[in-house]
């Protein structure tokens, strides 16, 4: 039996998305292969938290818990915090640092991905498309008819470094744009403000299963409200099919540059990448390394209709975490 310590919880507002998704880890780990135990990470305390919702301290020298008067130690970690510190690197250097398995990518990759500005950066001279781009720094002047020249009206307005749609506004006037990088501000003190690309939105998760790098089925993302924002995503705003209604051509076209960036980046573990396809082209607008694992999230809908089922996708992460 292997101990699994499942990280939940985080430092940003997608906290609560994280307490879900670990959970829904907790509920569905095989108990014949894993004793699973729940770990809330927060900026004021890490903790474990047993079946009574008891916490107790956890030992960030080695990552140990004093629990019933004995020290207990885990095998692996399975990393379900969205945000900083699960998703930007800094948990997984210092996983790296103690020698403790975890299922996410390596410090790295998660680092770079969590930041848009330096992934798009880094994948532009392989020929990945994408929005034309502009950035700015708090404190730096805006000049919003400078903005407008380069990118154009509508455009959106990111927080560099934040998911789930959290700070992100679609801007159609320059009253709208100043208003969005306050909002956008408010998350991230780096700002990417992109072009507007009208088509369709796809939502392509890259795996490595069983030791092979897959593209599980792509959803289409049909969104009620003006772009894939909050609502849309946690709030039944919107419809996710899977698979997606494109045809074969484009279908293999996304598979092949989703594939392509996973290798460009030497990912590993879990990745689900959002693009729009304008015309018969995808465009990159970002990565995530450890997308939503409730069962309405998409990354396990497409998951499901690749017939793998949650215990499987749980189980392989573990095994691969542990082979590593």
């Amino acid at each position: 039996m292997k101990h699994v310590a499942i990280i939940m919880g985080g430092y940003s507002s997608e906290f609560e998305i994280s307490l879900k998704s670990g959970q829904v880890v907790f509920e569905t780990l095989d108990r014949t292969k894993y004793t699973p135990y729940k770990i809330h990470i927060f900026r004021d305390k890490w903790v474990y938290v047993d079946e009574n919702n008891d916490e107790f301290p956890v030992d960030k020298n080695d990552f140990s818990v004093v629990y019933k008067g004995h020290k207990l130690l885990f095998d692996v970690v399975f990393n379900a915090i969205h945000g900083t510190p699960g998703e930007d690197g800094l948990l997984q250097a210092y996983f790296e640092l103690i020698n403790m398995p975890h299922t996410s990518c390596h410090s790295y990759q998660a680092a770079l991905t969590m930041n848009k500005r330096d992934m798009l950066s880094v994948l532009k001279p392989y020929g990945i498309k994408t929005a034309i781009s502009y950035y700015l720094n708090e404190g730096d002047d805006i000049n919003t008819e400078e903005i407008i020249q380069r990118v154009g009206l509508p455009c959106f307005v990111k927080p560099n470094r934040s998911g789930s749609s959290f700070g992100i506004s679609k801007a159609h006037t320059t009253e709208e744009l100043v208003r969005a990088i306050d909002v956008a501000y408010k998350e991230d003190h780096e700002i990417l403000i992109e072009s507007f690309l009208k088509g369709t939105e796809v939502s392509v998760g890259v795996i490595n299963y069983k030791g092979e790098i897959i593209v599980l089925p792509i959803t289409e993302i049909v969104s009620e409200n003006d772009f894939f924002d909050y609502e849309a995503k946690y709030l039944g705003k919107s419809q996710e099919i899977t698979p997606a209604r494109i045809d074969e051509a484009m279908k293999a076209k996304v598979e092949d540059v989703a594939i392509k960036i996973y290798r460009i980046l030497q990912m590993d573990g879990f990745s689900r990448s959002e693009f729009i396809l304008v015309g018969d082209t995808p465009f990159l607008l970002e990565m995530n390394t450890v997308p939503g694992l409730t069962r309405e999230s998409i990354l396990p809908q497409q998951a499901a209709e690749a017939k793998i089922s949650l215990p499987d996708l749980f189980d392989n992460a573990i095994v691969l975490a542990l082979q590593k």
